[in-house]
């Protein structure tokens, strides 16, 4: 399946898209390949595009006093973006980091927002995704707050349980927030 093809079966889970819809809506596609390492953005930058991600993984992380401290990971078929800037139009506080080599298909803010204008659905599917990370968001709140870093750890292991061996302890333990050295310790108890 071509990467266009796979956008628009994320959308008809979220709420089909039309054909005229999905017609207008194919030209703001823009395939992008990015090396392991490479940034969709940087902190201090205005995000200007979401991002579908075809293959490939994610880090989103914020620096303070010069640590990391990782707060998302996106896997193949999520969307990423720097939210709060792509919304408020704001510099970025984060960095959004490819964890291997990745296959992105890039929204423009601008494109995006005049289609927006133009379509209902398309609209209301940006809402309904809006949402999602809303309720994303105040889960991952939740969690840290409720749950030990062994039950994080363990969630997270449910849900990407190929991808989760494919992270370092450093990316991972920042995300959980605790030290490499507990992380490890999870690690051997669950062994």
């Amino acid at each position: 399946m071509d990467a266009p093809t796979a956008i628009r079966e994320a959308f008809a889970r979220i709420l089909p898209l039309p054909d005229d819809e999905w017609q207008a809506f194919v030209p703001l596609l823009d395939v992008r390949h990015h090396r392991k390492g490479d940034f969709l953005i940087r902190e201090g930058q205005v995000a200007g595009h979401i991002y579908f991600l075809y293959n490939g993984a994610t880090r989103n992380y914020f620096l303070k006093d010069g640590k990391e401290y990782t707060v998302d990971f996106h896997f193949k078929g999520d969307f990423v973006a720097a939210y709060l800037s792509f919304i408020t139009r704001e510099p970025s506080p984060v960095f959004i980091e490819c964890l291997e080599d990745t296959e992105t298909v890039a929204i423009a803010y601008d494109p995006l927002q005049e289609f927006y204008r133009h379509s209902h659905q398309g609209e209301r599917i940006g809402r309904l995704m809006a949402e999602h990370q809303y309720v994303r968001r105040l889960r991952r709140e939740m969690d840290i707050l409720a749950l030990t870093a062994e039950e994080r750890y363990k969630q997270l292991l449910d849900k990407h349980p190929g991808l989760i061996s494919a992270l370092s302890v450093k990316h991972l333990s920042s995300y959980l927030g605790i030290q490499p050295e507990s992380l490890s310790r999870i690690r051997k108890t669950r062994n």
